[in-house]
C-alpha cells in the first residue's frame, strides 16, 4: 500500500506488518546511524519494537528502507519515535509516507495527543500537522543517563 505525502513515493510501499520488519537492519540504523539511539543495545531495540506499532517502508526492488514506531495506549495517546528512512532513500517522501501511515493509524484510533521530538526534521512533522507544544510548561520529562543501566522492577511491578 502506499500513503499520501509529498514526494516521488509512488514506488516505495508502507506496511505495518511485524512479520516483514528486517529487525537487523532497524538495529543498524539506530544504533549506528540515529543520533538519538546511537549504541543502543540490541536487545533494547527488540523489546522497543515488541512493545510498539512499527511501520515499515519497501522500495520496489522489496528493500527495507525506513521504519517509524508508535508508543500508544491505543486509546488516548501516542509518541512517535525512531522514524528513520535510509540515507540514499532521503528526499524522495518516503519519511512524509510512514508518518502519515502512522498519523492514520493514531487517527482511526482516535487518539487525542501525539507527540515526538526531533532535532532536524521539524518541517517533515509541520506538514503532518504537528506544532510546537502550545503549552511547553506543562510538560516535564525524567531522563536516565546513558551510562546508567536499567534497573529491574520491584517484586510484584511487573
Amino acid at each position: 500500500m502506499t500513503s499520501p505525502g509529498s514526494g516521488d513515493h509512488t514506488a516505495y510501499r508502507i506496511s505495518h506488518d511485524p512479520a516483514e520488519l528486517d529487525l537487523d537492519r532497524i538495529h543498524e540504523w539506530l544504533s549506528t546511524m540515529a543520533y538519538w539511539s546511537i549504541g543502543r543495545p540490541r536487545e533494547v531495540t527488540e523489546r522497543a519494537i515488541a512493545g510498539s506499532q512499527v511501520w515499515a517502508a519497501f522500495d520496489a526492488a522489496g528493500d527495507h528502507v525506513g521504519v517509524a514506531r508508535l508508543v500508544t495506549d491505543g486509546a488516548t495517546f501516542g509518541w512517535l519515535c525512531d522514524v528513520f528512512v535510509a540515507a540514499d532513500h532521503r528526499g524522495r517522501g518516503v519519511g512524509t509516507a510512514l508518518v502519515a501511515a502512522v498519523l492514520a493509524h493514531a487517527d482511526a484510533l482516535g487518539l487525542k495527543r501525539v507527540i515526538l521530538a526531533t532535532e532536524d526534521a521539524h518541517e517533515v512533522y509541520i506538514r503532518q500537522g504537528f506544532a510546537a507544544l502550545a503549552h511547553p510548561t506543562m510538560w516535564l520529562q525524567r531522563g536516565r543517563p546513558v551510562d546508567r543501566p536499567a534497573v529491574d522492577p520491584a517484586p510484584g511491578l511487573t
